[in-house]
């Protein structure tokens, strides 16, 4: 297969280039490089796809089989489909769970309702991320048409390359704790729905679906699992064995503790009841055409492994700072 992944160079799309040149196909990424280089053995060609003219580099030659996209600006997407519909013969876009109007369910597939689209070629910030990507989808949908189409929404993405720091914080943590005797803060919500999908095992399938020609649209989520089940799995990928302090989402609140991700947060956590359910899509439709995903401590082994290696100019970007824990520690009497 001759494949075109547009970017190449981050966490996802970088992981897509390298499955597909182990799986022998043949892989062109075009990319600015800002995010770095792509890897090594596939064939980089610069482009802008701000620029009218950032395609014109990937255009001429033998047709493309298939193209992954991960991007979230309209612009950009609806640039690929018009250059690229007429030289390839399918195009896999890489949505997001962002996209659904309504995050309250609890076991949800692909009928829930999305958000309305977002107007205009560009995002200008993540408060309009989900219909950014309703937009994107419906441009992919609209040129290239549902059979030579798929569309993956994934949820929450982890193992190594995750720059967020939400599947690595947690095993990170338990192996550094702050608290008196290893004692670790945690939400006192074990059973909240939270799935976590190893970029690799996605990459994986997004490559199998492009080789293979699947269509239609999917979440592409891990496998259904709580809040309580990830803590469980890095406490075991950190051999932690201190307490597990718990504290209620009031409490939490109320000490200025923010869910899910950024500073001084919790992450993996969400006490919103409008977005409780944003985890519990079940992926099985996914799962169903074969998307596997491997044991979830393999992936937050090596998220933690990858924030081992965090360079002292690259913050963690979410998670509770060292002081920040201990405090609350205290307060709680530990």
């Amino acid at each position: 297969m001759r494949l075109l992944v547009l970017g190449g160079t981050a966490m996802l799309g970088r992981a897509v280039a390298e499955r597909a040149l182990t799986d022998g196909h043949e892989v062109t990424c075009l990319a600015r490089g800002v995010a770095g280089s792509a890897p090594d053995g596939v064939t980089w060609v610069r482009g802008d796809r701000d620029d009218a003219d950032g395609l014109d580099g990937v255009l001429a030659g033998p047709r493309w089989d298939a193209v992954v996209d991960v991007s979230r600006q309209p612009g950009q997407v609806r640039r690929a489909v018009t250059a690229l519909e007429p030289v390839a013969d399918r195009f896999v876009f890489v949505s997001t769970g962002n996209a659904y109007a309504v995050h309250s369910g609890l076991e949800t597939d692909e009928s829930v309702p999305l958000l309305p689209p977002l107007d205009g070629d560009v995002m200008e910030d993540m408060s309009t991320y989900g219909q950014a990507k309703v937009t994107c989808e419906a441009a992919v949908l609209d040129g290239f048409g549902p059979g030579r189409t798929l569309v993956a929404r994934a949820g929450l993405i982890g193992g190594p390359g995750d720059w967020s720091g939400r599947s690595g914080w947690w095993p990170w943590r338990f192996a550094h704790p702050v608290g008196g005797g290893g004692a670790v803060l945690a939400p006192d919500d074990p059973d909240l729905p939270m799935s976590l999908v190893d970029v690799r095992d996605l990459a994986t399938w997004l490559v199998r679906c492009a080789a293979e020609g699947t269509s239609g649209i999917f979440d592409a989520v891990g496998e259904p699992n709580t809040l309580g089940g990830l803590l469980g799995a890095a406490r075991d990928v950190a051999g932690h064995s201190g307490p597990l302090v718990t504290a209620s989402a009031s409490w939490l609140a109320e000490h200025g503790v923010q869910e899910w991700m950024g500073e001084d947060s919790l992450p993996l956590w969400v006490s919103d009841p409008e977005w409780r359910g944003f985890g519990a899509h079940t992926g099985a439709a996914a799962r169903a055409v074969g998307l596997a995903c491997r044991p979830v401590t393999e992936t937050l082994r090596d998220a933690a492994a990858y924030e081992e290696g965090r360079e002292p100019d690259d913050p963690r970007r979410c998670g509770l700072s060292d002081e920040t824990e201990r405090r609350l520690l205290a307060l709680l009497g530990h």
